[in-house]
């Protein structure tokens, strides 16, 4: 290796360089002549005098010969995909003991290629025996040359982390605002100290957030209060040579508290707009533009309203407020027990009230981490991590809040991309993994006012009515045009203003699910190169969950993909893929807490899950399946959905006799612009008891020895009834468009029915049991009726429908679509 201050220069008959070895990080020096600097059928002495710095009298001189031939050598080069996972170190390649390597094999030269079937790299005599478990996609190319014999090969040696050093903290109790020294002397490593991160977290080390890195073993960081249960804060230093090798430190835990002095006059000030906020200690800091420091405050900032936050949540909840009309519920979770009181509307305006100031806080504090400087991928996590927390109360981000913090996203996701190949995969997942998160933040929370699911931000809906400062010379201002903003003739003030920040909020969400669409394109490259056939990479919180996967063609068939709550894809067994690759393909399975707008609201209480299938070039490849055999799809809806009650039918009161009633009908009126399935669930008070279902679209359905105008029936055994001791019935959205009503009937069958469509149930009759007297119930049932639907969120960002079948299998809690393509879908 040449030190930067050496001499060299090249003429035709002398080639000459001076080496300061002493001042090189390696033992060994060296000197490249490139390509064109020596002439064929010529001979070369190479002469190496070398001379003691300390002691001029002790020397040495060696000298080799060199015939320059003119050759074509058919050379076979082996690399890594990822540069930094195999560090070059003279003849061997340096590779951590936690990280995998991806390698490339290219032919320089004239050659024939051929590509064999087999799927192993033949290493050593066992590799297959650890394929899929050490070695992943292995994939064999065979080279043949006419005249000559080449052969290449890759040595690597493990790469020893940092050793030798504690770390320690000190003092061991404060608060947010608190100044911690770490200190992590004398640890060692041949290759140098590249960095140390901390990371913190209270009772979940799978929770753990980072805090600050730094080049430096002695950095001072200011750190997040613990949660209610408890005060203690767990910290973890990971120590990062040259190379990437990490060594993981554990350092005693600290004590702290919040400062609420200090937020509370930071809120105050906030929410009154005060002119001396700059005095406030937090404001201080945040001013700095140090993004750890930064990063530190907003991190400790955001878990402390969120804390709050859930703490408001809660009360209202107990109030009797609908938990699915102040919020979005996150993945996994459980429905709630909220208590069947009657709405207390002061408890409402207290929500409000909190849920608002809160907002306008993020919505200053977001302004602090946009013009960050964006470093390193250590630095893209914690700018990201500071995102996330900062927007995990989706309902209190303000539409300035979305805008700046998507393209802050943006930007991050973009310089992640710019790294992939530089980074390891562990430091790709990391960013990727808050990157994804901040992307489903951004989303549910634009979302969320469109689809009724959160309220209207006080500050949103004033700055949207507040007169621009360009009204009196931009004639074109969508702002000035009332007749957007009017229901018809209506143009009252109140109407105005409300649909003016409508519109606003649509505008937005367009923008943002555009850019959304963008920043997961660039975390899912960002993450591909890092996957071989038969791996995968997994993001399940509770803001997203995001699958990737790296398959065979082969394997895509028959295929399910599970995702959170039950949601999954089942892939057909046979289809039509539009790629003219025939080794591997990516799978992305995605699924958010709250499916978007588009255009109705329709969606509002579904989660929306995608599946997507990427090529080796990275574009998105088109899937077709068959209409006779289609991709089956279960899209979860929001636990905390309030569930229709059933109504007690008292039948056993009705005189039938007096109008010569076979049937007891009921109406549901169905007139919608969209096919939607109807769904029934009866539940008997006798479950020995079995019924005749029959309907008809429009008009009344009539049966009897002498008509048979129905469109359909079905019978209801007590040997059909599921474990809760309910019938289920749908008839799916195909059947329902082009009519306004559905008239259905039921009756109970009697004692010889019952023997003969019911008893015995390996034989069943087919036939309708049809009778001319008026019906006799014996027992009153229970009765239920509710719609569903399938759509698919088109280029545009509009919910589609054609093509989609909802399934048999859709309940109160999930609905089953039935598609030939894949896109993203939500139910309804």
């Amino acid at each position: 290796m040449l030190n930067h201050k050496s001499i060299f220069c090249l003429v035709p008959r002398f080639l000459g360089a001076v080496m300061d070895a002493l001042l090189t990080a390696s033992p060994g020096s060296s000197l490249t002549v490139l390509d064109g600097s020596l002439q064929s059928n010529q001979i070369y002495q190479f002469i190496v005098h070398m001379e003691n710095r300390k002691n001029s009298s002790i020397q040495v001189t060696g000298y080799v010969l060199v015939t320059v031939d003119d050759t074509h050598p058919q050379l076979i080069v082996i690399g890594c995909v990822i540069s930094i996972s195999c560090v070059p170190n003279l003849e061997y390649q340096f590779v951590n003991p936690t990280t995998q390597v991806a390698l490339f094999i290219l032919c320089v030269g004239t050659y024939n290629s051929t590509s064999s079937n087999s799927t192993q790299w033949t290493l050593f005599n066992n590799t297959i025996l650890y394929e899929n478990i050490w070695f992943f996609g292995t994939n064999t190319i065979v080279y043949t040359f006419l005249s000559a014999i080449s052969t290449s090969a890759l040595n690597f040696i493990i790469n020893q982390p940092p050793a030798n050093g504690p770390c320690s903290i000190n003092p061991f109790d404060g608060t947010i605002t608190t100044l911690f020294t770490i200190e992590c002397p004398n640890w060692y490593d041949v290759d140098g100290i590249q960095d140390y991160s901390l990371y913190a977290w209270t009772t979940d080390i799978s929770q753990r957030t980072i805090i600050a890195f730094s080049s430096e073993y002695n950095f001072q960081v200011r750190l997040p209060s613990a949660d209610n249960e408890t005060s203690l804060l767990n910290l973890i230093v990971y120590v990062r040579d040259l190379v990437g090798s990490v060594t993981q430190v554990n350092i005693s835990s600290v004590n702290i508290i919040a400062d609420l002095a200090t937020i509370n006059d930071l809120i105050d000030k906030i929410t009154n707009s005060s002119s001396t906020i700059t005095n406030n200690l937090i404001v201080r800091l945040l001013s700095s533009g140090n993004q750890n420091v930064v990063g530190q405050m907003i991190i400790s900032l955001s878990q402390e309203f969120n804390q709050m936050s859930n703490e408001n949540f809660d009360k209202a909840i107990s109030n009797g407020i609908p938990a699915v009309d102040i919020s979005v519920s996150l993945l996994g979770s459980q429905s709630l027990q909220q208590t069947s009181i009657p709405l207390n509307e002061s408890a409402l305006i207290d929500y409000n009230i909190e849920l608002n100031s809160l907002a306008n806080v993020r919505d200053y504090l977001v302004t602090f981490l946009t013009n960050l400087l964006i470093t390193t991928s250590t630095s893209i996590i914690l700018q990201a991590s500071s995102l996330v927390q900062l927007t995990q109360i989706t309902n209190q981000l303000t539409r300035n809040t979305l805008m700046l913090v998507s393209n802050r996203c943006y930007e991050l996701s973009t310089a992640l991309y710019a790294i992939f190949e530089k980074i390891s995969y562990e430091d790709a997942q990391s960013a990727s993994n808050q990157l994804f998160q901040c992307a489903s933040n951004i989303l549910n929370a634009v979302n969320g006012p469109l689809q009724g699911r959160t309220s209207t931000l006080d500050l949103d809906y004033s700055r949207a009515n507040m007169v621009p400062t360009d009204y009196d010379t931009d004639l074109e201002s969508a702002w000035s045009n009332l007749n957007l903003f009017s229901d018809g003739n209506d143009f009252s003030t109140t109407t105005i203003e409300k649909n003016r920040n409508i519109y606003y909020q649509k505008q937005l969400a367009n923008q943002i699910n555009s850019q959304v669409t963008q920043i997961i394109s660039l975390l899912t490259s960002s993450l591909n190169i890092h996957l071989n056939i038969g791996q995968s990479s997994l993001m399940n919180t509770s803001q997203s969950f995001v699958s990737l996967e790296t398959i065979s063609i082969q394997s895509l068939k028959d295929r399910l993909v599970k995702q959170v709550q039950n949601a999954q894809f089942h892939i057909p067994s046979s289809f039509i893929l539009n790629t003219t690759s025939n080794s591997s393909i990516s799978l992305r399975s995605k699924i958010d807490p709250l499916a978007s707008f588009g255009n109705f609201q329709n969606t509002n209480l579904s989660r929306s899950i995608s599946l997507s299938i990427i090529d080796q070039n990275r574009n998105e490849v088109s899937f077709q399946a068959h209409q006779d055999n289609p991709i089956q799809l279960i899209i979860p809806r929001d636990p905390n959905v309030l569930i229709p009650s059933m109504y007690l039918q008292n039948v056993t009161s009705i005189n039938s006799t007096l109008n010569n009633l076979l049937f007891n009908y009921h109406y549901i009126n169905i007139t919608s612009s969209l096919p939607i399935s109807v769904h029934f669930e009866i539940h008997s008070l006798n479950t020995n008891l079995a019924y005749l279902f029959i309907y008809k679209f429009d008009q009344t359905p009539l049966l009897n020895s002498s008509i048979n105008l129905i469109d359909g029936w079905t019978l209801f055994c007590p040997f059909n009834l599921t474990n809760d001791d309910i019938y289920r019935y749908f008839i799916d959205n195909q059947q329902t468009p082009g009519h306004q009503s559905l008239i259905f009937g039921i009756r109970e069958l009697n004692s010889t029915e019952m023997n003969n469509y019911c008893l015995n149930n390996s034989s069943i009759n087919t036939s309708l049991p049809i009778t001319d007297e008026s019906f006799t119930f014996t027992s009153n049932y229970e009765l239920r009726i509710y719609t569903s639907g399938c759509y698919y969120l088109d280029a545009n960002n509009n919910w589609k429908l054609d093509g989609l079948i909802v399934g048999s299998l859709t309940n109160l809690y999930e609905t089953e679509c039935l598609s030939t393509h894949l896109t993203s879908f939500a139910g309804g």
